[in-house]
């Protein structure tokens, strides 16, 4: 990977087993990632954030964009509070999901860390601006999306909502989209490949706290080919 750092755990969850179809081993995925990301430590946490916000000062797409389309992180993810500064301080417009009712989202501008609440439990902070409309992705020059895994195919495994994938057809053609985890959730796309489905919207990066690397276009994708990282 570029801009490789030390550091990972070696331990890759891959419960799956023959004959599970993609929503069942979609669902078993995230229950051992989810149970092996909470094994960290917040000391570890900390450090993954600041080196997830180093690895991504070295992308070219992220140093040059305008607009950044990204998330606050939840306590257990590769943080991105540390990223979310470093863009607002460079005059970067940073624009975070908000979650409506239902399947409903939104997007507002970063106002700084004190802005952002947990304005329901369970969800992600939030914050308090005013709502831009779904589209607003489109204004993005990158986007940084949430992931709970990555294959070398360029399959992102999320959280299950499936809200990202809906907002990820919104992205302007050629604009990049990457995705962070933490080391060992990078996957092998020909000897783990994780499990997709048709509706599943692929990632053209992946950026853990040890480096970023670009992933593959498919065969005939001319969006994904054009993407500028």
């Amino acid at each position: 990977m570029r801009g490789d750092r030390k550091g990972s755990s070696t331990h890759q969850p891959y419960p799956l087993v023959a004959g599970m179809g993609p929503s069942e081993a979609k669902e078993e995925l995230r229950r051992a990632i989810r149970a092996h990301r909470d094994e960290r430590s917040s000391r570890l946490r900390a450090e993954a954030a600041v080196a997830v916000a180093d690895v991504l000062d070295t992308m070219p797409a992220v140093r040059e964009a305008r607009t950044v389309a990204t998330y606050a992180s939840r306590p257990a993810e590769p943080g991105t509070g540390e990223l979310l500064n470093r863009l607002s301080a460079r005059g970067v417009r940073v624009l975070l999901p908000v979650l409506g009712a239902g399947l409903a989202r939104d997007w507002a501008e970063y106002a700084g860390p004190d802005d952002l609440l947990e304005r329901a439990p369970g969800r992600p902070p939030e914050p308090s601006g005013p709502t831009l409309g779904a589209d607003a992705i489109a204004q993005a020059d990158v986007v940084v999306a949430p992931a709970l895994a990555v294959d070398g195919r360029g399959v992102r495994l999320g959280q299950g909502g499936g809200w990202y994938d809906r907002l990820l057809t919104k992205v302007r053609p050629g604009v990049p989209v990457v995705a962070i985890v933490f080391p060992e959730e990078v996957y092998d796309g020909d000897e783990h490949p994780l499990p997709s489905e048709e509706h599943d919207v692929p990632v053209d990066a992946v950026v853990t706290p040890e480096g970023w690397r670009p992933l593959p276009a498919p065969a005939g994708d001319p969006v994904r080919a054009s993407a500028s990282l």
